[in-house]
C-alpha cells in the first residue's frame, strides 16, 4: 500500500503521458518511452515545489513561463523542454498560442473524469499556507477536512484504494486541526484526496434525490390534508365489495387490498393487475379474493412449467379473460419466460405480499421484481422498517423507480456498509430524511390503536435445563468447536449452527451410531434387494453424513438394520421435551390449543415422536407440504377442534396463515431475526381472534441461544420504524452474530 502511495500505477502514468502530449504536441514523442515516461513522471510527481497532481502541474506550465532547468531533476528539464518546444524560433510563435490554446480547449473537453481530477487537483495544488478570499480553506478542503475526520472506518473505505487498514490509521491520526497537519505533515496520498471526493459528490447525488422526493412528500401530504379538511376523507364501500367486510372488521392487509382493487374496478379501471404472494399465501389469496369480491375474474399463475408454458399462451393471446393474476415470488422470477411474460404484461398494479422481502436492492430477487411493468406499485407488510439505510432506500427505490433509476449505483454503493460501529452522523440524518419521505406513501395500522378489541398478547420466555446426557454433549462440542476455528465468519456460522442443534436435541448430531456401528449396519445392508450388489464401504460413507436421527428412520426403513433402531429414552432426551411433556399436559387440561414452530423441519420430525408417545392430535405444515394441501390442513386444524397442536416450520408457516383457533404460541427454537419469530406469533394473534394470546420461547440454558435471546431482545429494544418521533433515539447497530459467537466462545 506505501509503495502505490509513492509511485502512481502504470495505467496513471500512461495517462499522465497523454495529457503531456495533448498539452505539448511539438514534443517529440521518442522522448517519451516508457522508461524515460516512469522516471520524468515519478521525479515530476515527487518534485517538493510542485503539487502532487499531473494534470493540474500540466495547467500551469501552459500558462506561465517554463520552469528554469535544474542539475537535480530530470524531470523540470524534461518539462522544460516540453514547455519550450512550441516556441523553438520567432517565426513559429504565433503557431505555438494557437496550438496552445486548441490544446486547451480539446484536454478541457476530455470528459468528466478528468475535468473532476483538475479541478480537484488544483484546489489540493495550493500551498497549505494559502487562504481564500475569505479567510479560511477553500470549500472543497473544509468537505474533506470534515470527512476525514468525522467519518467511520467503514465509510473510509467506500475511498476508492483505503483499505481498512489505512482507515484504521486515519481514524487513529484524529484529530485534524488544520489542513497542514492533515494533509502535508501526515503525507496523506493524492488518490485517497481523489477518492473522498467521489465519495462526496456520491453523498451529493444522493441527498439532491432525497430532497426531491421530500419534495413530492410535502405536496402529498398537503392534497391528502385539503381532501381531509373538505370531508373528502370518507369513501363508501365498493358496491362489487361483499358486505361481510364491515361486519367483520376488514382491517387485515389482504382485504384492504382487495377493497382497493373492487373500488379501482368499479371505478372503470378494471386491470390487468399482479398480485405477487409467498407461496405460504396463495390459496389463501385467491379463497379470500373470491369471497370478498367475485366480480374480479382472476386468473391463478402457478404449476408446472408445461401448464406455465400454456397459460403464458393464453394470456398473452388474449384467450383467456382476467382482472387479476396472482402468483408466487418464486414463479414471478422463475425463468426467462415467466419473467419475460410480466414485462411485456401492461399491468396497472402490482401488489407485493410481505413487501419487506424487497429491502435488498442488490439482490437478484428486487432486480428482477423490478423489471414487471406496472404503472403503480403497492406493497403489503407487517414487518416494521428498521434502522437500516440500504432498506429504506430500497423500497424508495421500490416506489419510486424513474426518480432513483439512474443513482442506483451510488446508492447501493453508499448504504450497503455492513458496520461493526455506530452510524455515522450521514447516515443517522439520511435515515430521518427517509423516514419522513416515505411517511406518505405508507398505511400504517398498529394493532393496539386500531383493533382495541383485540385480546391481549403475553409473552414468556422459559428456560429449559439440558438434559444430563445433553449437557455432557454440548460441552464436549463446544470445546472441540472452540479449539478448531480460527474466528472466520463463514466458520463461526457453522460453529453456531451446530450448537444450536446440540441445544434442541441430542440427536440432530451423530453421537449414539459409532463408526463400528456404521461398519456392521453397512454390510447388512447388502441383504437388502435394492442393496446387494452395493459397495459396504460406499454405504458407510454415506452413513456418517448422517445424524443420529436420520440412521434410525433408516434402520425403521430396512428390516435388515431394524435391530439398530434407537431406543425411546434416547428420542425423547432432551431438555426442551422433558419440559414440553409437562407443558403440553398442563394446556390441554386448560383447553388451549397450540401452535408450534421450529426452525429445523428434522427438529420437527424428532417432536412428531414425541407428540406420537404423548397421544396428542396434530397436523404439520413445513417447505415441503405441496400448496395445494396447505390450505386443507389450515381449514382442517381452525374445524376440528380434537387437533391439539399445529406442527409448523418457522419459515414456511410464518407468512399470511391464519390459525386463530389456537390460542398458544410455542417457539420450540428462536429465529437469529426476531422479526421471523414475531411475524410467527401473528398466526395467532390477528383478526378474528377472541382468546389471550400466549407466545412461549423454548430457551435451553447456558448454550448459545442464551446468547440469540440476548442480541434478539437488543435488536427489538433498538427497533424504530418510520412512525417514530423521538428525537435522539436512533440506536446504534448491534453486534453480529460473528461478533457475539467470538465473545463467547473467548477468541
Amino acid at each position: 500500500d506505501d509503495d502505490e502511495a509513492k509511485e502512481p500505477s502504470w495505467e496513471k502514468q500512461e495517462a499522465m503521458v497523454r495529457r503531456l502530449q495533448r498539452k505539448f504536441p511539438d514534443q517529440d514523442k521518442e522522448g517519451m518511452g516508457p522508461k524515460h515516461r516512469s522516471n520524468t513522471l515519478s521525479a515530476w510527481l515527487k518534485e517538493s515545489s510542485d503539487s502532487v497532481s499531473a494534470t493540474s502541474s500540466v495547467k500551469k506550465m501552459s500558462t506561465s513561463t517554463a520552469p528554469k532547468p535544474s542539475s537535480s531533476s530530470s524531470a523540470v528539464q524534461n518539462l522544460s523542454k516540453f514547455a519550450s518546444g512550441t516556441s523553438i524560433a520567432k517565426n513559429q510563435a504565433a503557431e505555438s498560442k494557437r496550438k496552445a490554446r486548441a490544446s486547451d480547449e480539446h484536454f478541457s473537453s476530455e470528459g468528466e473524469n478528468d475535468d473532476e481530477e483538475d479541478t480537484v487537483s488544483s484546489e489540493f495544488e495550493d500551498s497549505d499556507d494559502e487562504l481564500d478570499s475569505k479567510g479560511g480553506m477553500t470549500e472543497l478542503k473544509k468537505e474533506i477536512l470534515s470527512f476525514f475526520q468525522e467519518a467511520s472506518i467503514d465509510e473510509l473505505t467506500l475511498i476508492s484504494g483505503c483499505s481498512v487498514k489505512k482507515a484504521q490509521k486515519i481514524v487513529e491520526l484524529r484529530p485534524f486541526d488544520s489542513w497542514q497537519i492533515f494533509h502535508k505533515d501526515n503525507g496523506l496520498s493524492e488518490d485517497l484526496l481523489l477518492g473522498c471526493r467521489v465519495v462526496l459528490k456520491e453523498r451529493k447525488v444522493v441527498q439532491g434525490l432525497m430532497s426531491k422526493c421530500e419534495t413530492i412528500s410535502s405536496k402529498m401530504v398537503k392534497q391528502v390534508t385539503e381532501l381531509m379538511e373538505k370531508g373528502m376523507g370518507s369513501m363508501k364501500q365498493p358496491s362489487v365489495l361483499n358486505s361481510h367486510l364491515k361486519h367483520k372488521g376488514g382491517l387485515g392487509k389482504t382485504i384492504q387490498a382487495i377493497a382497493f382493487l373492487a373500488q379501482l374496478y368499479q371505478n372503470g379501471i378494471e386491470g390487468p393487475h399482479l398480485i405477487t404472494v409467498p407461496s405460504s399465501t396463495l390459496d389463501n389469496w385467491v379463497r379470500e379474493l373470491k369471497l370478498w369480491c367475485p366480480s374480479l375474474k382472476v386468473l391463478v399463475y402457478y404449476g408446472s412449467m408445461e401448464d406455465r408454458r400454456y397459460l403464458r399462451h393464453d394470456i398473452l393471446n388474449e384467450d383467456v379473460e382476467f382482472n387479476v393474476i396472482v402468483t408466487t415470488y418464486n414463479l414471478a422470477i422463475g425463468n426467462d419466460n415467466d419473467r419475460s411474460l410480466f414485462r411485456k404484461l401492461r399491468l396497472k398494479y402490482a401488489v407485493f405480499d410481505e413487501g419487506h422481502m424487497l429491502k435488498n436492492m442488490n439482490s437478484l430477487r428486487y432486480r428482477h421484481l423490478m423489471a414487471i411493468n406496472a404503472q403503480h406499485r403497492l406493497l403489503l407488510t407487517g414487518t416494521p422498517v428498521q434502522n437500516n439505510l440500504l432498506e429504506l432506500m430500497s423500497l424508495l427505490n421500490f416506489i419510486m423507480p424513474s426518480m432513483f433509476s439512474s443513482s442506483t449505483t451510488q446508492l447501493s454503493k453508499m448504504f450497503s456498509m455492513k458496520s461493526h460501529e455506530e452510524q455515522s452522523r450521514f447516515e443517522r440524518d439520511r435515515i430521518s430524511q427517509a423516514k419522513l419521505i416515505m411517511k406518505p406513501f405508507i398505511l400504517r395500522r398498529v394493532k393496539s390503536e386500531v383493533l382495541k378489541q383485540l385480546p391481549a398478547k403475553e409473552e414468556k420466555v422459559e428456560f429449559c435445563s439440558m438434559s444430563e446426557k445433553q449437557q455432557v454433549l454440548y460441552q464436549t462440542l463446544f470445546n472441540k468447536l472452540k479449539s478448531s476455528t480460527n474466528g472466520e465468519k463463514r466458520e463461526l456460522c457453522n460453529v453456531m449452527m451446530q450448537l444450536r442443534k446440540m441445544a434442541n436435541h441430542p440427536l440432530l448430531h451423530r453421537q449414539y451410531y459409532t463408526t463400528e456401528k456404521l461398519k456392521a449396519m453397512s454390510k447388512l445392508m447388502l441383504k437388502e434387494p435394492t442393496h446387494f450388489d452395493a459397495d459396504a464401504s460406499l454405504i458407510q460413507e454415506d452413513m456418517e453424513v448422517m445424524s443420529d436421527f436420520e440412521l434410525h428412520r433408516l434402520c425403521q426403513q430396512y428390516s435388515s438394520i431394524s435391530s439398530y433402531q434407537l431406543e425411546n429414552n434416547l428420542l425423547l432426551d432432551s431438555g426442551k421435551f422433558h419440559h414440553l411433556t409437562e407443558l403440553l399436559a398442563s394446556l390441554k387440561n386448560k383447553g388451549d390449543r397450540v401452535v408450534l414452530f421450529s426452525q429445523f423441519t428434522m427438529m420437527l420430525d424428532i417432536v412428531e415422536v414425541l407428540l406420537k408417545h404423548l397421544k396428542h392430535r396434530y397436523v404439520r405444515l413445513d417447505g415441503s407440504t405441496p400448496i395445494a394441501d396447505r390450505i386443507v390442513l389450515i381449514d382442517e386444524f381452525n374445524t376440528d377442534p380434537d387437533i391439539f397442536v399445529f406442527l409448523l416450520s418457522t419459515r414456511a408457516g410464518g407468512l399470511g396463515i391464519n390459525l386463530t383457533s389456537a390460542n398458544v404460541v410455542i417457539l420450540h427454537d428462536i429465529d437469529c431475526n426476531p422479526y421471523n419469530d414475531k411475524q410467527a406469533e401473528d398466526r395467532c394473534h390477528r383478526v378474528g381472534q377472541t382468546r389471550t394470546v400466549q407466545v412461549i420461547k423454548l430457551i435451553s440454558k447456558d448454550s448459545i441461544e442464551d446468547c440469540m435471546l440476548q442480541l434478539s431482545h437488543k435488536k427489538l429494544k433498538l427497533e424504530q420504524d418510520m412512525t417514530a418521533t423521538q428525537q435522539g433515539g436512533e440506536g446504534t447497530i448491534p453486534d453480529d452474530m460473528a461478533s457475539l459467537l467470538k465473545a463467547s466462545l473467548g477468541l
